[in-house]
C-alpha cells in the first residue's frame, strides 16, 4: 500500500500538471467498489470544476475544487469569494491504486475505473486492479477541508510527539502503524525508521524514553523526507503520476531483507510479526 513519501510524491506531480485547469467530463467503471460517493453524484460535482489545487492529507489525496480560478468563472452570477473551494475530490489509492496524468490517446490500462478529461486536452486517471481504493466527493463550508485522524508526521514537534506514546502498552511498531495516532506511516517506514533509532519494533511504547521517542521522531522526519526525494519506494504496483516507479526502496536497510546482512554490522536481519504486520530489524543494532 503506498504511503506517505509514495502519497506526497503523486500529490505533488498531479497538482504540478494539473493546477488551474477545470474538468470537462468525468467517467467512471461500473464497478461499486472504488466509490464511497456514487458515479452519479461525483460526475455531477466534477465536471466544470476548476482544479484549485492537490494537496496530500495523511494517506489520501485531496483534490480542492472550486467554480472559479483567477477571474474565470463557471457560475457567473454566483456569489463568494473568487477562486473559493467548495467541494473537494477525495482519492485514496488502497494497495493497488495509481493516480495518474496523461493524454487522452495514451492506452487505456486495465482496471481503469476514474477519468477526467480536462480542457487542457489532458486525463487524470485513476487505475486500481484490486479495488480497495477509495474516491468521493465532499462538499465543503469555507475554511473546513478534509482531515486526517492523526497527527502529520513530517511536523509533529517533540512533546506532542513523546506524550502520544505515554502509557501505551501496544508495541512501538504498532503504534506507529496507528493511523488515529500518525497519519501516513506504514510498514515500510516504520520498520525503517526503527532500524535508523536503533529500537527493536516489540519494544512497548509507553516505556521508551523522552530520548529515544525523539531519536525516533528526528530519524523517522528523515527518513520520510528522503524517501519524497528519491520518488517513494516501489517494491510493488507504485508509481507516480507520471507513471515512473520510485528509487528509495534501494536504500532500504530492514525492510523485506530477512536473512540478509545487515548493512552496518553484518548481523542477519529478522523477521517478526507485530501487530499482525510483518517487522523487519536487526538484533544487534537494534535494542
Amino acid at each position: 500500500m503506498p504511503e506517505l513519501p509514495e502519497v506526497e510524491t503523486i500529490a505533488r506531480g498531479v497538482d504540478a500538471r494539473v493546477r488551474g485547469d477545470q474538468i470537462v467530463e468525468a467517467w467512471f467503471s461500473g464497478f461499486k467498489q472504488p466509490f464511497k460517493t456514487s458515479p452519479k453524484v461525483q460526475a455531477r460535482g466534477l465536471e466544470g470544476s476548476w482544479i484549485l489545487g492537490v494537496r496530500r492529507v495523511g494517506k489520501h489525496i485531496v483534490c480542492a475544487l472550486g467554480s472559479t480560478y483567477g477571474g474565470s468563472k463557471r457560475n457567473h452570477g454566483s456569489g463568494g469569494a473568487e477562486d473559493e473551494p467548495d467541494r473537494e475530490w477525495i482519492v485514496h489509492l488502497g494497495m493497488t491504486g495509481r493516480l495518474l496524468v496523461t493524454t487522452p490517446d495514451a492506452e487505456l490500462a486495465a482496471h481503469t475505473h476514474a477519468r477526467l478529461r480536462l480542457k487542457s486536452g489532458r486525463e487524470i486517471r485513476f487505475v486500481d486492479p484490486r479495488r480497495f481504493g477509495r474516491l468521493e466527493l465532499r462538499e465543503i463550508r469555507s475554511g473546513s477541508g478534509f482531515e486526517a485522524a492523526g497527527q502529520e508526521p513530517l511536523t509533529i514537534g517533540a512533546e506532542e510527539f513523546a506524550l502520544m506514546f505515554r502509557g501505551r502498552r501496544l508495541a512501538i511498531k504498532a503504534a506507529l502503524l496507528n493511523q488515529t495516532l500518525l497519519s501516513g506511516v506504514g510498514n515500510i517506514y516504520a520498520d525503517e525508521s526503527l532500524f535508523r533509532a536503533g529500537i527493536r519494533p516489540r519494544r512497548q511504547a509507553g516505556r521508551l524514553t523522552k530520548a529515544h521517542l525523539e531519536r525516533l521522531r528526528r530519524e523517522l522526519v528523515v527518513v520520510l523526507e528522503q524517501a519524497i526525494r528519491l520518488g517513494g519506494s516501489s517494491v510493488s504496483d507504485y508509481v507516480d503520476a507520471e507513471g515512473v516507479r520510485g528509487f528509495f526502496q534501494l536504500e532500504h536497510c530492514v525492510y523485506q531483507r530477512t536473512g540478509q546482512p545487515c548493512l552496518r554490522c553484518g548481523t542477519p536481519i529478522r523477521k517478526v510479526i507485530v501487530g499482525g504486520r510483518s517487522s523487519h530489524y536487526c538484533p544487534q543494532c537494534q535494542n
